[in-house]
This record gives C-alpha cells, structure tokens and sequence, in this order.
C-alpha cells in the first residue's frame, strides 16, 4: 500500500463525506472488510478523487448520476451528502437525476429522487439543529 496515497485519500473523503460518515466506515472495518477500506482510501479518494482534473463539484455530479443509474441508495445519500458539501444545490441534484431519466433509465431516476427527497429532509432536519 501506498501510504502517502491512502493519506492523501483519508484527507480527501473526510473532506467530502464528513468526519461522522468516515469514521463510522472505518470503525466498523473488520478483517475481512479492512481491504476494501484501504482500497477506498488509496485508490478511489487518493488516486482518483485526489487528481486535479475535475474540480470535486464535477466528481460529485458525476458520481451522483452513475450511481442513481447504478441504483445504490445507501451510496447514493452518502454521495449526495459530498455534493452538498461541494457545494452543488438541491435544484442541481433535480437535474442530474432528470438527465439519468433520459440516459440510465425512468425506475432508475424515480429511485434516485426517492431516496434524495429522504436525504434532504433528514439533511434540513440536521441543519436546523
């Protein structure tokens, strides 16, 4: 493992996905699960989302419309979450999702607005506190 990559990923998911979401992540990590951790952190948030092509708005777009297409919920809210904090809006993540009605499919953006109609209340809940 590349140490300074898997930091630099650390660095990069925390700043995404928050510190709350990330070290429940890792605390729940076990032996059989600790892998798929370091190859998150090293390869996905360091090699990837480290790079300075895209801007993390960009990345965030594009995460949150394969993923819809891909129907993950559960990542899809914690993605949806690193939009927010990317700074994308809520009129932005509507229209992500009516473009993946046009290229990825009708059930795949009903679930996608689904599932963020449930993030965003939990999200403006959270807000106000």
């Amino acid at each position: 493992m590349d140490k300074a990559m898997h930091d630099k990923g650390m660095g990069v998911r925390r700043a995404v996905l928050g510190d709350a979401y990330v070290d429940n992540a890792t605390r729940n990590a076990d032996a059989f699960s600790q892998p798929l951790q370091d190859l998150l952190n090293e390869y996905c948030w360091g090699a990837v989302w480290g790079r300075d092509g895209l801007p993390r708005k960009s990345r965030s777009m594009i995460n949150l419309a394969m993923i819809a297409i891909l129907n993950r919920p559960h990542e899809l809210k914690a993605h949806l979450r690193g939009a927010m904090n990317n700074g994308l809006t809520k009129e932005e993540v509507s229209e992500i999702f009516l473009q993946v009605a046009i290229y990825g499919g009708m059930p795949a953006a009903v679930d996608a607005f689904r599932t963020a109609r449930e993030f965003f209340a939990e999200f403006e809940k959270e807000a106000k506190k």
